[in-house]
């Protein structure tokens, strides 16, 4: 079963959808944060923390070296025991993370290592990590279909790569439409992570052919009617 994640950070929407059952957990990243209105990073992750503390909740490093992710994580890590901290697959430079994936793997941190788009990166990561700490790989489906890619071989490939993990989850990342759920299904991620707009798109999801033609067709006449248009 894919189990849905909702990517907020907005505290607001957080409390709503912490009661929904369709949602099995939370991610973030600085960029949601900023964009939430945090001012302190850990104060405002302890926040979200109060509000999610039986679901599973990734909250990200931004530094950009070894020793400051390290020290970042240990801090974040330590904030609830349901927190997956997120690393980047790479640095700014572009350096693969393997040192310190390895390391906060090794002191059993639950780590989600994210911006991975190919299979030879869940490859490397696979190789950082043992088989008992749990880990989440994130492959961003969305920003590879934005630049003419399919992500679909890339999700097949490391699924079959983390096959004998069973401490490794693979999610499918940067979702697009409520569709996305369908086939992140059908590949048979574990996780994907939804913006709460499409999780209630999903929520609606079986309406016929019949009632989606009628429902449309209404909807062009009524707003034609609102504007009194003529011909």
């Amino acid at each position: 079963m894919t189990k849905i994640f909702c990517d907020i950070a907005d505290i607001k929407i957080i409390k709503t959808f912490n009661k929904k059952k369709i949602v099995k957990g939370f991610t973030t990243n600085p960029s949601l944060m900023r964009k939430a209105g945090a001012r302190d990073y850990k104060l405002y992750a302890k926040n979200i923390l109060k509000i999610c503390n039986n679901k599973p909740v990734s909250l990200e490093v931004f530094a950009d070296n070894y020793d400051d992710i390290a020290k970042q994580a240990f801090l974040l890590n330590n904030l609830g025991k349901n927190v997956y901290v997120k690393i980047p697959v790479v640095n700014t430079k572009g350096k693969f993370m393997g040192k310190v994936i390895k390391e906060l793997n090794d002191k059993k941190i639950k780590l989600n290592i994210t911006a991975v788009y190919n299979s030879s990166q869940t490859n490397m990561i696979l190789k950082k990590i043992d088989k008992k700490s749990k880990v989440i790989i994130s492959i961003f489906a969305g920003r590879m279909a934005d630049n003419g890619k399919d992500p679909i071989p890339e999700f097949k490939k490391s699924l079959k790569l983390a096959k004998q993990f069973k401490n490794v989850e693979i999610l499918w990342a940067s979702t697009r439409e409520p569709y996305n759920f369908i086939q992140a299904k059908q590949l048979g991620c574990h996780i994907i992570t939804v913006p709460p707009v499409l999780i209630n798109k999903i929520e609606k999801f079986g309406k016929s052919f019949n009632s989606l033609t009628l429902e449309t067709v209404k909807a062009f006449f009524s707003d034609a009617k609102k504007s009194s248009f003529k011909i």
